[in-house]
């Protein structure tokens, strides 16, 4: 390796490669990255670097180029990608036919050899905890364990950095779209968690169909101490105004949730916010609202006209969650709220859904239903895939059944209960 500096020289080359690279990224953008993260590679020993992302609905992976490129401003949009003409493949590369999509899949770092069996570069996949954000392709510059672990470690923090980097950047936005999204779409994946998040004791997992199209279907999650919050919204209307009462609703819901308020108080108060916005009965919401209590298994939840989650144990459905439904929030029917309890198993996998995906027909009547989409999931829980990629799959098949147009919202939210935190003197 003449001339550049291996993985880990002298015990603090790679260090302080990454460190240097953190501390100039502070002032850079999304645009900036390519050209950053390659001269980091360099530095480290590695050969040259490209950059892709996922799309939204996951299918295809697409390049990042840098803040300029052949002297033309950045090539960001599909318009430029096909100007590209037979360096195309390369600037989009398809997930499910590809060894870049196959590292995306499984998130591994796979080598594509040449003659000798000899790496001619590898892919390496971008995650940021257990949301997938991509993939790296790097050049060989040898396949000795620190070669692979400097790709590794340049790539987790690579990914740190375009979710830091993503959130206000139209450049980043434009990239992950491969057709336009309509408004109603666009407020609620500004609205969305991230797709994917996963401890030790938890996993959570989303998926929203149409993608460029949603209209009033919601989900939202979030962690606080030994707490999992999970929802799941329904909003009337496939419309601007849907979207509109479900960001409401979420929004409502957050700051309840933030406040201390329980479950069935919090499900009382969006419902009064919807009816002081819009009126009584004039839009409504159904919903599940859950707490997952991490280290017990405990799930509580309330049920607002919404249809009950399914219980997945062992590679079996084993329950359905019914609980005494109160109406759905905006009707302002005044039914009782009931708070109602589950113990979960270690592996247990808990779905909460929307009509959208097991109401949803071919053009000849037959409907999805809830069997086939419970089955789905079963089967591609015993292939070993992991949470993520089985919603993505799930998407891909749900799409397929429907010929690729939805008339409703098709939402999933999935969660895996790993089991309670182990004690530190138990791993000791």
């Amino acid at each position: 390796m003449r001339g550049r500096e291996a993985p880990n020289e002298t015990g603090g080359g790679l260090l302080r490669t990454l460190t240097e690279l953190l501390e100039t990224s502070h002032r850079a953008a999304v645009e900036d990255l390519p050209a950053m993260v390659g001269a980091s590679a360099r530095q480290a020993g590695l050969g040259d670097v490209e950059i892709y992302l996922i799309d939204l609905q996951q299918n295809v992976l697409r390049r990042l180029r840098g803040r300029h490129f052949g002297g033309e401003a950045p090539l960001e949009t599909a318009d430029a990608i096909r100007a590209l003409g037979a360096d195309a493949e390369q600037d989009e590369i398809r997930v499910d036919t590809t060894l870049a999509g196959r590292a995306f899949q499984e998130v591994r770092t796979l080598a594509k050899t040449g003659p000798g069996n000899r790496p001619e570069h590898w892919w390496v996949p971008l995650v940021d905890g257990s949301e997938r954000i991509g993939v790296m392709r790097v050049a060989p510059a040898g396949d000795d364990e620190g070669a692979i672990e400097a790709m590794r470690h340049l790539a987790s923090l690579l990914s740190l950095l375009l979710v830091s980097k993503g959130s206000f950047s139209d450049t980043y936005a434009r990239i992950v779209r491969s057709r336009p999204m309509n408004v109603a779409a666009e407020l609620q994946w500004n609205l969305m968690p991230p797709l994917t998040f996963s401890d030790s004791v938890v996993t959570i997992a989303g998926m929203l169909e149409p993608a460029y199209e949603i209209g009033g279907d919601a989900f939202d999650y979030s962690i606080a101490g030994t707490v999992a919050h999970l929802a799941i919204f329904d909003a009337m209307g496939h419309d601007v105004s849907a979207g509109l009462t479900a960001n409401l609703a979420v929004a409502a819901c957050r700051n309840n949730r933030r406040q201390g308020i329980g479950l069935p108080d919090n499900s009382e108060r969006i419902e009064q916010v919807l009816i002081d916005e819009f009126g009584k009965a004039n839009r409504f919401v159904t919903a599940i609202l859950a707490d997952l209590d991490t280290t017990t298994g405990t799930l509580t939840w309330v049920n607002r006209g919404h249809h009950p989650p399914v219980v997945i144990r062992r590679g079996r459905w084993i329950a359905t969650l019914q609980c005494p439904p109160a109406h759905p929030m905006g009707l302002g029917l005044g039914l009782p709220v009931t708070l109602c309890r589950e113990q979960l198993e270690p592996g247990d996998r808990v779905l909460l859904y929307t009509d959208g995906i097991t109401e949803l027909r071919t053009p000849g009547g037959t409907e999805f239903g809830l069997p086939r989409f419970v089955d789905f999931v079963i089967r591609q829980e015993a292939a070993g895939l992991p949470v993520p990629e089985t919603l993505r799959r799930l998407t891909r098949a749900v799409l397929d059944y429907h010929d690729h147009r939805l008339d409703d919202d098709a939402t999933v939210l999935f969660v895996e209960w790993h089991g309670p935190p182990q004690r530190l003197d138990d791993e000791a």
